[in-house]
């Protein structure tokens, strides 16, 4: 009797099952509570991320026309591609592409490298006071780029710097702001906001290795040097790639340090950098030609980014 009392029908199973889908699948609130959480983060998306860029895109295919001669009325209308074409056949632009071409090619290894010496150096027992050092290759970081740039453009200047000072007075003379050496200036200011960041991007990886490989490592009697560089740097090779394309993407925006630099030295022009170029267009209120440039500079970035990602992705055998 109790066995066929607690049996359940069929008819008692799908009233069950569908009760507890009404339960399980509660669309109104659940769709409401989850729109609640993603609406502060797809509101700005679109808002300033999405819709500046479709207007940008809007803009480089508009062309200003003029009737009526010199004292006439200008209006804008489609254009097709006239704006890419002149920025492609302008030389400013050739030129400040070449340019920071030559600043990614040299800076970029460079940024990387010390910021991997340095979190490799975190990562092994024998440095001491770890915090303080971590805290201390950070915090270039936390300062905007607009102030570090001031701050190295005091360091710069032969009228202010005490450290051109102390190089002159050993004879070493020293342009930090010279027309061959005002790109590297630009280059050393980078490095130093950026190396700390990088580093705590693979020191954050390499705090995810199972230690024990470093165990079967040391039985097999493999220096601290060996470790590092043999089972270390290769399985943070993706943390590698990924702050290489970080670096790409932020050399081809490079702005707030020339843009600063440019107040004490002749040597950089409103051209310097193809981020650069496009204020000093827009600022001539030609938006039209500024936006084809913005648009052709993400254009490069994405090509470089997803190239270089492809290329190692080939090597890797992904």
């Amino acid at each position: 009797m109790a066995d066929t009392a607690t049996r359940a029908t069929p008819a008692t199973r799908v009233r069950a099952s569908r009760g507890g889908r009404r339960r399980l699948h509660g669309g109104g609130p659940r769709a409401g509570t989850i729109a609640a959480f993603l609406t502060p983060f797809f509101l700005p998306f679109v808002l300033f991320y999405l819709v500046p860029i479709c207007y940008a895109l809007w803009q480089s295919f508009r062309a200003v026309r003029r009737t009526g001669g010199q004292y006439g009325t200008s209006y804008t209308t489609f254009g097709g591609f006239e704006q890419y074409e002149k920025v492609l056949e302008n030389t400013e632009f050739w030129s400040s592409i070449g340019r920071i071409a030559l600043f990614g090619i040299v800076q970029v290894p460079v940024m990387l490298f010390v910021a991997l010496i340095m979190a490799l150096l975190l990562d092994t027992p024998l440095l001491k006071i770890k915090p303080f050092f971590r805290i201390t290759a950070f915090m270039p970081y936390a300062v905007p780029g607009v102030i570090a740039a001031i701050m190295w453009s005091y360091l710069y200047s032969p009228q202010l710097s005490p450290v051109v000072d102390l190089l002159n007075d050993i004879g070493l003379q020293p342009d930090f702001l010279g027309p061959g050496a005002v790109l590297w200036s630009a280059a050393n200011v980078s490095t130093w906001l950026w190396t700390g960041y990088n580093m705590l991007i693979m020191y954050a990886a390499l705090q995810s290795i199972p230690q024990e490989l470093y165990e079967a490592a040391k039985l097999d009697g493999a220096s601290n040097w060996a470790t590092a560089w043999r089972i270390k740097v290769p399985i943070i090779a993706p943390s590698i790639v990924l702050t290489t394309v970080f670096s790409i993407i932020g050399t081809l925006q490079l702005y707030a340090e020339p843009a600063v630099l440019r107040q004490i030295s002749s040597n950089i022009s409103s051209t310097f950098t193809p981020n650069m170029l496009a204020y000093a267009v827009a600022s001539g209120n030609n938006y039209q030609q500024a936006a084809a440039i913005s648009v052709v500079i993400a254009v490069i970035t994405f090509v470089l980014s997803f190239g270089f990602m492809r290329l190692t992705s080939k090597k890797a055998g992904l």
